[in-house]
């Protein structure tokens, strides 16, 4: 049987129609675009088709950048009602609308608006908006819809947020509920017009996070970064028709969104042609304080603190007990009831994130004395702001009731005025309302009474101080002409054999311990920069009388550092020892420590990744000294990035020996009823039982490691507040997203990706709960050096925020911990 083979010439049109639908960008009532199909912008920057989500089946219409290697969606049309096959079509239908229908033509999603005219076209234009116009749509005269007025949970530069007044449309972000599914995930990003407007990202009904005030330039405190107005344009609109949010770019081949992920966190992402991947500009939150009323009511979070929540001047913690076990959700209340007026005042406020304004109140009329004269003659107000001074407009605000989410910066943010009763206001930094001029003149008396006395004072003053220095000159040239004597002071540190510094020298050295010479402060006590008769600037650290740490504690480093020598252990210089003053002489390291470098988010950008890599290298080269290959075999017990110092070519040196042991030859592992160091680096076996070997320096050193990698501190949490930085990058490990974890300033610039990889890998197996799990630090410095097959970690320890306040609760209150970077002593081991 033969058979004729015949080509149907009547799909000729269809197929002819079908190539010029891929190859336009608007789409006619007489065409449609089917799965597999795509509309593509005029200049090819962005598609619109069917595409599946990860390892999903379902198909979905969306909107994508075309030029990317890697499918990235910026908008769904039907999130809410995938199709479960490739039968659907996007279409335009006899009514005018644009519609997805599915293979029994059941309509799946509709732009759903009357028309008058069913004469309509699609386009999708470069800006990645598609929009539907009465006719042509080249001039963008006739648009009827757009999807920049319905986004999904992407926007890109020229989307609005915020709130159409006339028709209540919400312009808001809503996240996906996984990387496989496109749905309404849990969190959404959204205006809240109540009190003054402000944005908030929401966790169901709960919110979760809030922007700030618009200071006229952008959302300070969602944007905290003035260089980003160098890339960005931010604008924001407030009229009767409208409050709305905006943002363009000044550099169109700039390829960037706003995006909010499944985890609720809001970022601003830009494209890497170099190195082909996504980058993240800035991100919220960012840390603990950023998540909304962290420290509850009256409470005030500050980010570097520890613990991190504090209770606003002139009041006390609602609930003592949480208070103690770090959870200030509960916030505060006042020691001493407001007099409505008679004798309340105001504390100034400076450097933080102004509190929530829905139960406040903008007027524009009033000048900062009237807003403090109007809150004084209402009783429920209990605070207020300059508007102009904080650039929120004209006029002032007022707040009633509970002061909710204040945040603490070191610098910047907004400045306000909390009420309190008389009682709780002091002379400097607080006014009591109708009092003020007389407080005023009695300052000014004061301060004169006050000169006065200093006049007559600073003769006999500066007479001691210069009988000070020429006793410190004459005991250090004495010291030049015979450095090589051993002093042997008298009581408990005698028969050290380490250069004594007289405490004249000393005291010359740093003027007088002038405040202006003072370079930080720890748990030991305060440390002073110095200079010496020769020129060498040392630095001088001085045991408190108050300080936990005592003789033992000095005794300790002085005879332990002493008989160490390795390029990444800070230098000690020599002691001081005279009645109830103790002194350690160092080195001056001028860059100061680390962790003033790597959580600043200045100085961070100074230290690039080769930077980076160096110093983790180095630091795990010193410590491995400590373990296997000085005279000693020394365990610190106190890693941490504050205790890493960096000289002036930034080179990393272990500080504070104070805290460390000295093991014998065969000792491995030590038991202590005196648990020493800092929670959130010490490991789970030293922190519950008191017990202590090199691995828990190498647990120590692991979450240094990821410290620097992320330039987050062990408290950060990215995503979830019940995740600390160990259980963050153990799910970036899992999830195979490790480079995430990477600082975001770094990201910007050129990284080796491999190291960056190995780094986390070594960190994560540095932190496994089980000391037996983890390398030594022989094998870490290997590891680091070279590309080697490793291991695969087990899941760290103190992952959760909850793992040590559970634990601590497993000990019956044999022991006491803190979540948070505080030093301890005394807990008692089981």
């Amino acid at each position: 049987m033969a058979f004729e083979l015949r080509f149907p010439y009547g799909l000729l049109v269809p197929i002819f129609l079908l190539q010029i639908c891929n190859a336009m960008d608007t789409l006619t009532p007489t065409q449609s675009i089917k799965d597999g199909e795509t509309l593509i912008s005029q200049d090819a920057k962005f598609a619109l088709g069917f595409f599946s989500p990860g390892n999903s089946v379902n198909r979905y219409v969306g909107i994508w950048y075309n030029k990317l290697p890697n499918q990235t969606v910026v908008w769904v049309a039907n999130r809410e009602n995938p199709l479960t096959d490739s039968s659907g079509v996007l279409t335009i239908t006899g009514d005018g609308n644009l519609v997805i229908l599915d293979g029994r033509l059941k309509s799946l999603w509709s732009t759903n608006i009357s028309i008058s005219s069913n004469s309509t076209n699609a386009m999708l234009l470069d800006s990645g908006n598609l929009i539907l116009c009465n006719g042509n749509c080249d001039n963008h005269t006739t648009t009827l819809w757009e999807s920049f007025n319905y986004p999904t949970h992407a926007i890109l530069p020229g989307t609005r947020l915020g709130l159409n007044r006339k028709t209540g449309q919400n312009w808001s972000l809503t996240s996906w509920k996984s990387l496989n599914d496109p749905k309404n995930g849990d969190f959404s990003f959204r205006l809240d017009p109540e009190g003054m407007p402000e944005f908030y990202i929401w966790k169901g009904a709960d919110r979760n996070w809030r922007s700030g005030i618009w200071n006229n330039q952008r959302l300070v405190h969602a944007v905290p970064d003035r260089e980003l107005e160098i890339i960005f344009n931010f604008s924001y609109i407030s009229n009767e028709d409208e409050t709305s949010f905006t943002y363009s770019v000044k550099n169109d081949s700039l390829i960037t969104m706003l995006d909010l992920d499944g985890l609720g966190v809001l970022q601003q992402v830009t494209w890497y042609e170099e190195s082909s991947r996504w980058g993240q500009f800035w991100s919220a939150p960012q840390d603990v304080c950023d998540y909304y009323a962290e420290c509850g009511p009256n409470g005030l979070c500050s980010a570097s603190g520890s613990p991190v929540c504090d209770c606003l001047r002139g009041f006390e913690p609602k609930s003592p007990q949480n208070w103690i076990l770090r959870d200030g959700s509960d916030g505060c209340v006042r020691r001493t009831s407001l007099d409505c007026g008679k004798g309340d005042g105001f504390l100034r406020l400076e450097h933080v994130k102004a509190p929530d304004t829905r139960k406040a109140r903008l007027d524009s009329s009033l000048s900062l004395n009237d807003c403090e004269n109007e809150c004084l003659n209402n009783c429920s107000c209990t605070a207020y702001a300059s508007a102009d001074a904080n650039g929120w407009g004209n006029g002032c605000v007022i707040w009633f009731g509970d002061l909710i989410d204040i945040k603490l910066y070191p610098d910047g943010g907004d400045v306000i005025y909390i009420r309190l009763a008389a009682s709780e206001l002091g002379m400097w930094g607080c006014h009591t309302g109708k009092s003020l001029r007389r407080k005023r003149m009695l300052v000014i008396a004061i301060v004169i009474i006050s000169l006065v006395v200093l006049l007559l004072l600073s003769c006999g003053c500066w007479s001691r101080r210069m009988r000070l220095k020429m006793r410190g000159l004459m005991v250090m040239e004495s010291r030049r002409k015979n450095l090589s004597r051993t002093y042997e002071p008298k009581g408990s540190m005698k028969g050290m054999e380490f250069p004594l510094f007289d405490l004249g020298t000393v005291v010359a050295a740093t003027e007088n311990f002038s405040d202006s010479k003072k370079l930080g402060e720890g748990g030991f006590g305060p440390v002073y920069k110095g200079k010496l008769f020769n020129g060498q600037e040392i630095a001088v650290k001085r045991l408190c009388r108050s300080s936990g740490q005592g003789t033992e504690e000095f005794r300790n480093e002085v005879m332990l550092i002493s008989k160490l020598q390795h390029r990444n252990l800070v230098k000690i210089l020599g002691y001081c020892i005279q009645g109830e003053e103790k002194m350690l002489i160092y080195e001056y390291m001028s860059n100061k420590s680390l962790d003033s470098h790597i959580f600043d988010q200045s100085r961070r950008a100074l230290l690039d990744w080769r930077k980076r890599f160096d110093i983790i290298v180095a630091i795990a080269r010193g410590v491995l000294y400590l373990h296997e290959d000085s005279r000693l075999r020394i365990i610190h017990r106190d890693l941490k990035a504050s205790n890493v110092l960096l000289d002036n070519e930034m080179n990393p040196k272990i500080s504070d020996f104070g805290m460390a042991r000295n093991f014998g030859g065969n000792q491995t592992q030590a038991n202590t009823r005196r648990v020493v160091g800092t929670y959130g680096y010490m490991s789970p076996e030293y922190a519950m039982n008191g017990l202590f070997s090199v691995k828990s320096d190498v647990f120590s050193f692991g979450v240094i490691l990821l410290e620097i990698v992320s330039g987050k501190k062990n408290n950060y949490y990215n995503d979830d507040p019940s995740i600390i930085l160990i259980g963050h990058a153990w799910e970036l490990w899992k999830e195979g997203r490790s480079l995430e974890l990477l600082d975001p300033s770094i990201m910007a610039s050129s990284f080796a990706e491999n190291e960056v990889l190995r780094c986390i890998h070594v960190g994560l197996l540095c932190v496994q709960e089980s000391p037996g799990d983890r390398p030594t630090m022989s094998a870490v410095v290997f590891m680091l050096g070279n590309e080697t097959t490793m291991l695969q970690p087990k899941k760290p320890a103190f992952s959760l925020r909850n793992d040590l306040k559970d634990k601590n609760k497993s000990t019956n209150g044999k022991g006491s911990c803190s979540i948070n970077e505080m030093s301890i002593t005394e807990v008692e081991s089981r």
